[in-house]
């Protein structure tokens, strides 16, 4: 297992000083002990986290699209009691190496080289996938293709609208974010406070928690060679898959993936609401739980966290009973 002893992170690092005011639940959150290390993955340094006793039942965390594993980082640690969570970086954002392509295998051997690499798959126990956004694309893939190393599937707000919705959707220029040039260098901006201002969510929300805002912000930056610059490295824009027909095909693969899955999703989402619930359970997905957040849009941890948190702890618990 390639990291270090558990310890405390350092807030003075880890909250950016120009936060909003931080609540004691998120502050004691970050200041509970975790791991971080680098481990290969096809010749590629991926980082992650993870947090709690690794003897207990696992939990592998996977982000969305231009996201990094600390959108877990005030998450994991409200389920490290009775959990061991470990949240990576995808190759090609956050502080993972970056690759010339990101076809659906290397997205695959990075959730098994993870795993594995951190001792998810000891013990002869099975890790439980909890998957955001384009993380939950992820680990469908994963449910259909080595599902007999998952204990199942949390789907967390994963873009899924009936046909027409969708087209609906993609003309007024939603769908996941990707119109940069793979080929064009990230800007650099001359100081943190410019490069912070260029910060939007995807889809454009509000959150209900501002410090969680200014938290995701300064840990998808970097400081560079004249100023600031995305971690994120631009070859992830590289498409080599037809995203409107995976988009149209994932209510059905949704309600057709083996194993136990759930979905949790934010009611005032713009991407996954109770019509995407009842669509799935149209084409077959009837025997899916599907749970919707209050007063929490498409970026539940930023929206909703605590509540999040406690839903994440009940689906995993009953999962253990079940």
């Amino acid at each position: 297992m390639h990291s270090v002893v558990a310890s405390p992170p350092d807030l003075a690092l880890e909250i950016p000083a120009d936060s909003a005011s931080t609540p004691p639940w998120f502050e004691a959150a970050l200041a509970t002990p975790r791991r971080e290390g680098w481990l290969d993955s096809g010749g590629c340094p991926i980082h992650y986290f993870s947090w709690g006793d690794p003897a207990n039942p696992g939990v592998l965390l996977l982000h969305g699209f231009l996201a990094h594993a600390r959108c877990f980082a005030f998450i994991a640690p409200l389920l490290a009691r009775d959990y061991y969570l470990v949240a990576f970086d995808f190759s090609g954002m956050g502080d993972s190496g970056a690759r010339e392509a990101y076809p659906d295998e290397i997205r695959l051997q990075e959730v098994m080289d993870v795993a594995s690499g951190t001792g998810l798959f000891d013990r002869g126990r099975k890790p439980t996938i909890i998957a955001h956004s384009y993380g939950g694309g992820i680990g469908l893939l994963a449910m259909e293709q080595r599902q007999e190393h998952f204990a199942g599937l949390v789907i967390c707000d994963l873009l899924t609208l009936r046909p027409e919705r969708l087209r609906a959707h993609v003309k007024e220029g939603g769908g996941p974010p990707g119109s940069q040039d793979p080929t064009r260098p990230n800007r650099v901006y001359p100081d943190y406070e410019t490069a912070k201002a260029r910060f939007v969510l995807s889809p454009p929300q509000k959150v209900n928690e501002p410090c969680l805002f200014d938290y995701m912000a300064f840990h998808s930056l970097k400081e560079v060679d004249g100023g600031w610059s995305w971690k994120f490295h631009p070859s992830v824009f590289e498409r080599r898959i037809n995203l409107h027909e995976r988009l149209l095909a994932q209510a059905g693969r949704i309600a057709q993936a083996p194993g136990r899955v759930v979905i949790v999703y934010g009611e005032e989402s713009a991407l996954f609401d109770a019509d995407s619930a009842g669509y799935i359970r149209e084409v077959g997905g009837g025997h899916i739980p599907m749970i919707g957040i209050p007063d929490a849009r498409h970026h539940l941890m930023l929206d909703q966290p605590v509540a999040f948190a406690s839903v994440l702890n009940t689906v995993l618990a009953l999962s253990e009973a079940g």
